[in-house]
C-alpha cells in the first residue's frame, strides 16, 4: 500500500506539472496572435487549444489522483486546506470552460480586434495560473484555516 500511495503522489505532482506549466508557453503566443498573418493564425490557434486540452486532461488525473491520495492517506475531507483547494478547483473548472474556447472562436470571426482579443487571453492566461498557483499552495502547505 505504501508504494501504491508513493505512485500516487508520483502521478499527481506530475499532473499539477502538466497542468501549469504548458500555459507559460501560451504567453509569448498571445502576443504573436496581435500581429499573426491569417496563414500563421491556425497554428496559434491550434497550438493554444492544444494546451488548454492537454491542461484538461491532465486535470482529470489530478483530480483522481487527489482523490485516491486522500482515501488512502491521512487527511480527511473536512480540513481546511482541502475544502478551499476543492472551491478553487471547482472555480477553475468554471473558469476553463469559459476562459479560452470562445475567445478563440472569436478569431476568426469577421471584425474582431486582435488586440483586445489578445490581451483578454493574455488576462485568462494569467488569472488561470494564479488559481493553479493558489491551488498549489493550499496542497504544499496544507494551512489550518479554521
Amino acid at each position: 500500500m505504501d508504494l501504491l500511495y508513493r505512485i500516487l503522489i508520483y502521478i499527481h505532482v506530475l499532473s499539477v506539472i502538466v497542468s501549469i506549466g504548458p500555459f507559460f508557453i501560451l504567453l509569448p503566443i498571445a502576443k504573436k496572435l496581435r500581429i499573426a498573418k491569417e496563414s500563421e493564425m491556425s497554428a496559434y490557434l491550434d497550438t493554444f487549444r492544444s494546451v488548454v486540452r492537454l491542461a484538461k486532461h491532465s486535470g482529470h488525473v489530478l483530480v483522481v489522483t487527489g482523490i485516491l491520495l486522500v482515501i488512502l492517506g491521512p487527511w480527511t475531507w473536512s480540513k481546511p486546506w482541502l475544502v478551499m483547494t476543492l472551491i478553487i478547483l471547482i472555480c477553475s473548472l468554471f473558469f476553463l470552460a469559459r476562459a479560452f474556447s470562445p475567445k478563440l472562436r472569436k478569431f476568426h470571426e469577421e471584425g474582431q480586434n486582435r488586440d483586445e482579443l489578445a490581451a483578454r487571453l493574455k488576462r485568462s492566461i494569467w488569472i488561470y495560473i494564479a488559481l493553479l498557483m493558489v491551488m498549489l499552495w493550499f496542497m504544499v502547505v496544507k494551512p489550518a484555516l479554521w
